[in-house]
């Protein structure tokens, strides 16, 4: 589990910096956590803290020689799940909250080996762990019969009974320590990791699952206290928020930064969990592999970002943020895309994109060196060949800065049927750009297409509708075909 330490900050092309450990001391505290470890002397340990299901190391101090450590008390904001890391490397967790924490344990095994010796916060915290560790050890031999192919179906039966029995004895747990120990923050942790609990439907309702999506949606997050900016040191907030916005939500771009705004907006008061939820959501968007979530990347960078929000981004930190959302805006589904004007095979005749009127028109951005492309080149002249006559249409722009081997691939391979463009060296040259710009023949956008498209890796792939709003991006012929007849079976 030590793999989980980390020295930097949680990683977004730029995002926020850690604080340096000087600075999250700054604040005065009345408080202390004095941690004894016998078998240590004279050695250095970390202080280690929580954020999200990540490890950040705080601070470092070396121990007596009888293996006593002093760290200064967290301030509030700070407060959270936190471990000591020894050497080894081994580490035990605790919370550290305002009050004093005084605990003990060996450095043989220090998980195994915690006392608390003064924090009520901790010792809710290791009773329930030695609890859980207990009916562990209780359920292991029936979850071992339930992996027994071998078993007979009495013992199977009194397996499952017995861990059913087991979990209500660990729920009535759960629940007697919310309601013993409400402003517990363990209890608060505890809280988050609780599922909520679907009421039953009516028996007259038709569609039941629809009803209790909905439920489970709209009070997925009443066990979170999105005022307490302690609930994002520790890793039950990050999973759920993780499930909620990867699982529990259709990942459609549109409604998603709808989602986003509304879920935030209960975080505004709080910066630490505003400051998580918000990273949280632009990275994954960014990352995500869904078609056009994109497209929420860029919102979140417009609504959150570039609106002054993000106070923690350092200055050329939120300028690469900002410049990454700029490179995808032209290339937003449902957005209508730019205008694309280039030289033909010919290299001297000029076409639009505009100018091509077709009820779907595929823009491929391509170069004949690619390997994938030319996999996927006669793929994409079969759906042509099926779909021309059903009005699709095919822009296909060559990546090739030489227009001489691509003008030779179109040729001997017979892809000359639907619209070829191309840049090359002259026209691109300072002198000549500016004056096909400023003549009208040309726009900047269209020169600059592989920046304006974001063209990193070829082939890169839009399918537009007849008003050229981008409806599909990055997608195969193979998925092109089958999105071509849903789009056609809507319309009957």
């Amino acid at each position: 589990m030590i793999q989980k330490l980390r020295v930097s900050a949680i990683a977004l092309a730029t995002m926020w910096s850690m604080t340096s450990v000087h600075t999250l001391f700054a604040q005065e505290t009345d408080y202390s956590i004095d941690v004894t470890i016998d078998g240590l002397s004279n050695d250095t340990v970390y202080l280690a803290h929580y954020y999200g299901n990540k490890l950040y190391y705080a601070d470092t101090a070396i121990t007596s020689a009888s293996g006593q450590v002093i760290f200064p008390g967290r301030p509030y904001e700070k407060c959270g799940k936190h471990a000591i890391v020894m050497p080894g490397p081994k580490y035990f967790e605790f919370l550290a909250v305002a009050e004093n924490v005084v605990l003990s344990t060996k450095a043989s095994d220090p998980t195994r080996y915690v006392e608390v010796l003064e924090s009520e916060e901790n010792r809710v915290f290791y009773d329930y762990l030695s609890f859980i560790q207990s009916r562990r050890g209780l359920a292991g031999p029936y979850e071992a019969v339930l992996s027994d192919s071998t078993a007979t179906a009495d013992q199977v039966t009194d397996a499952r009974q017995f861990l059913t029995d087991m979990g209500k004895e660990v729920a009535n747990e759960q629940q007697r320590l919310l309601r013993d120990h409400p402003e517990k923050l363990f209890a608060k942790y505890l809280n988050m990791i609780i599922e909520p609990e679907i009421p039953e439907v009516p028996a007259q309702i038709v569609n039941k699952q629809e009803l209790q999506y909905r439920w489970y949606r709209d009070h997925y997050w009443d066990r979170v206290d999105f005022t307490d900016p302690r609930l994002v040191h520790d890793g039950s907030f990050h999973q759920i928020l993780e499930t909620y916005w990867t699982r529990v939500l259709p990942q459609v771009p549109d409604s998603m930064s709808v989602e986003a705004d509304r879920l935030i907006s209960n975080a505004l008061g709080t910066p630490e969990m505003f400051k998580y939820i918000t990273h949280f959501i632009t990275f994954n968007a960014e990352s995500s592999q869904v078609m056009c979530m994109d497209k929420v990347f860029v919102h979140m960078i417009d609504t959150y970002y570039a609106t002054g929000m993000a106070t923690w981004l350092k200055e050329a930190q939120l300028k690469k943020v900002m410049e990454r959302a700029d490179e995808l805006r032209d290339s937003q589904c449902g957005n209508m895309i730019p205008n694309i004007i280039l030289p033909g095979l010919d290299q001297e005749s000029w076409i639009s994109l505009y100018d091509v009127e077709a009820k779907y028109t595929a823009v491929i951005i391509w170069e004949s060196t690619c390997g994938h492309c030319k996999k996927e080149l006669p793929k994409y002249k079969e759906l042509y060949e099926e779909w021309k006559g059903k009005g699709l249409e095919i822009f296909a722009i060559g990546n090739d800065f030489d227009p001489a081997p691509w003008v030779e691939f179109v040729t001997e391979n017979d892809y000359d049927d639907w619209v070829n463009v191309s840049d090359n060296p002259l026209i691109n040259a300072q002198d000549s750009a500016s004056a096909l710009i400023y003549g009208g023949v040309t726009t900047l956008k269209s020169l600059n297409f592989r920046t304006t498209f974001d063209v990193f890796a070829t082939p890169k792939v839009f399918l537009l509708d007849q008003d050229k709003r981008i409806v599909a991006k990055q997608i195969g012929a193979d998925q092109m075909l089958d999105l071509l007849g849903r789009l056609e079976a809507m319309e009957e």
